[in-house]
């Protein structure tokens, strides 16, 4: 007998298989479209499950994060992935192993000196990698700047050492997450296109300098962006448009997480509908009381721990909690107004239907965070189990 939804110990993370499927055929097909090579964000979900589906859909391989994670899919046979964030010392060493013993690898390096500790990894375990420069198109976080002149003398000191193999360039567009510019009076969707044009536009001057030194050929070359909200708004770029000048190069691949999932983020961002999200937390209300001004405040067992506090700027609750799971419907009135380890405080003006013992679903405010807390995901059809997954990578 399958297992039902309702005898869950909770918290939990259910993923609804329907809605699954549809955002992994609807992110392949746009990636199609446009012509570029998807290589989704593992990050997000954690699981060789959903990674196969992927695959099967047409991606040519994962994006990861960590040591932790490229090691996990090595170890279930995906053999194509590229590690998003710059490695140094022994996360270095970790990686260069899975080179050695036949993965197929690239790494991002954004300072000389995690260069070197790259190619000495790489060169004691025997190996090589390809090496892509990250630039950073207005994130601010890793990657040189799209306009610095060193741009050039990093890539060609990376292309010099022994085990890094120079084949393009990457940016992640972090900053689609601030959203709309209020003074400017965009809109969710303008801000989303946008950022799409920075990090499109941008990350390709970097490329075409990088060809102008004689240091990557346009018709080779990889330029790798990644956002979900880029992603869903991606144009190529034109040769009349602000990139026309770098029109040698294009975009190659995208590498978008959240997509998979969404999240109340996504929907704020304009990302997504509410009924696209897939990933669901699975909340039991442990305790109701009323509040002197006819505010019900139910306390569930999902606080930080289970859904994370990781919020931007454009909610104002830590998810969103659901009338119907079935049917996608936000509840009018009740927010989710804070969490702390074990705890969530919804609060419900005018009084709450739930009891003590009642369950709550609540989509998370950033699914990669949440899924990063949980060694589990429960795929749901309606109110039945249908399979379990366990997520992988998380150190």
């Amino acid at each position: 007998m399958p297992r039902l939804v309702a005898d869950l110990p909770t918290p939990a993370l259910l993923v609804d298989r329907a809605r699954l499927a549809a955002n992994l055929d609807a992110m392949q097909a746009r990636a199609d479209a446009a012509g570029v090579r998807l290589r989704p964000h593992a990050k997000t979900h954690k699981t060789v499950e959903i990674a196969r589906m992927q695959l099967e859909r047409g991606a040519v391989g994962l994006t990861v994060a960590t040591a932790g994670e490229a090691e996990a899919f090595a170890r279930a046979g995906i053999q194509d992935l590229r590690v998003a964030t710059p490695l140094a010392a022994a996360n270095a060493a970790r990686v260069a192993a899975l080179a050695a013993a036949g993965t197929r690898l690239s790494c991002t390096v954004d300072t000389e000196r995690g260069a070197h500790l790259l190619s000495d990894a790489l060169a004691s375990a025997g190996a090589e990698a390809d090496v892509l420069v990250e630039i950073d198109t207005g994130h601010g976080r890793c990657g040189v700047p799209w306009d610095d002149p060193e741009v050039v003398a990093l890539a060609a000191h990376a292309a010099s050492l022994p085990g890094l193999r120079l084949a393009g360039v990457l940016t992640h567009g972090g900053h689609a997450y601030a959203g709309p510019d209020d003074a400017a009076g965009e809109s969710a969707g303008d801000a989303r296109r946008r950022a799409m044009r920075e990090e499109r536009d941008r990350v390709l001057h970097a490329a075409s300098r990088l060809g102008a030194a004689g240091l990557l050929d346009p018709a080779t070359a990889e330029v790798s962006v990644g956002s979900t909200p880029t992603a869903t708004a991606f144009e190529p770029a034109t040769v009349d448009g602000p990139a026309g000048r770098d029109r040698d190069f294009r975009v190659t691949e995208w590498r978008p997480g959240t997509y998979v999932f969404f999240d109340a983020e996504q929907v704020a961002l304009g990302s997504a509908a509410l009924d696209q999200c897939a990933l669901t937390a699975l909340a039991t209300v442990v305790s109701r009381h009323r509040r002197d001004d006819g505010t019900d405040r139910l306390i569930t067992d999902a606080g930080k721990k289970a859904l994370s506090a990781d919020r931007s700027a454009l909610l104002d609750t830590f998810g969103t909690v659901l009338y119907s799971p079935r049917t996608m419907l936000a509840s009018p009135h009740a927010r989710l107004v804070a969490l702390s380890e074990e705890h969530g405080w919804i609060d419900v003006p005018g009084g709450a239907v739930h009891r003590v013992g009642d369950p709550v679903h609540i989509v998370p405010p950033h699914a990669c965070m949440a899924v990063a807390h949980h060694a589990q995901l429960f795929a749901v059809d309606g109110d039945e189990v249908v399979e379990v997954w366990e997520t992988v990578g998380r150190r």
